[in-house]
């Protein structure tokens, strides 16, 4: 047990590191130069953010058994976890975290849709959503069960597809540090971004945070592909990141 509590102080440390690291830089040091770019004007408050951070502390220790209960038990012999990095090529371990944060939006996606049915939301899902206007701290704010389906992408990655140690801590450090941007608060994309082709792929902090204000729409946490195929991203997205970044920029629209 000793090298779970190892794991779980690691991706303890992980977070309180990379979440205090957004909050002290946007809510602190550069709060007054980024006002602008405060998503919603409205102030966190001392309760929420201990609320966030008690949860994802406990949710940040049940991710961390379901990997554990993977790569620690006689299961491990039917995953693809490799030791040797020669087994594979350089670009597979780069290629492999690629696959793994597609496959990991895809499903988030439809788990998160399934969190929002009428009979399963407000036993679960609801925990996450009490941060109405999350914090960086909001990014692991989960339901115990929620905790278990949110941790269970990696043991499936590891069925699915040959990864390293290397792979697997990188995804993770990865899949957070865009969490917590998700939920940041701010809006800290540059302003090139809103006519670059980029801006279609990939998510951004407004788009996760009316999710949090509105509940319904922009299910996806890496990338619009899926809210924009089931036609679920909401129809106030781009008004916002707009007049967001126009307060910031000057015009920045297409």
């Amino acid at each position: 047990m000793s090298k779970f509590f190892n794991l779980s102080f690691m991706g303890l440390l992980q977070y309180f590191l990379l979440t205090g690291l957004y909050y002290g830089i946007c809510y602190f040091l550069f709060k007054k130069a980024l006002y602008n770019a405060k998503i919603q004007q409205k102030e966190m408050k001392r309760q929420d953010i201990i609320r966030e951070i008690l949860h994802s502390t406990g949710s940040s220790c049940i991710m961390v058994l379901m990997i554990f209960m993977v790569v620690e038990s006689p299961l491990r012999n039917y995953t693809k976890i490799y030791e040797n990095i020669n087994d594979y090529s350089l670009y597979w371990l780069a290629g492999s975290i690629i696959i793994g944060l597609c496959i990991h939006d895809t499903y988030f996606y439809w788990m998160h849709r399934l969190l929002h049915h009428k009979k399963i939301f407000r036993y679960v899902h609801l925990i996450h959503h009490k941060s109405t206007n999350p914090s960086p701290f909001a990014a692991y704010s989960f339901h115990l069960l929620e905790a278990a389906a949110e941790g269970l992408i990696v043991p499936i990655l590891l069925f699915l597809i040959p990864l390293h140690h290397i792979s697997i801590v990188i995804f993770i450090l990865s899949s957070l540090f865009i969490n917590g941007y998700g939920h940041l608060g701010y809006e800290i994309a540059p302003k090139w971004l809103r006519n670059s082709f980029l801006f279609k792929i990939f998510n951004t902090s407004v788009h996760h945070n009316l999710h949090h204000h509105k509940f319904k729409g922009n299910y996806g946490l890496y990338f619009r592909f899926w809210d924009q195929v089931m036609k679920t991203e909401h129809p106030d997205y781009l008004k916002t990141y707009d007049s967001i970044q126009k307060k910031r920029f000057g015009e920045v629209g297409e």
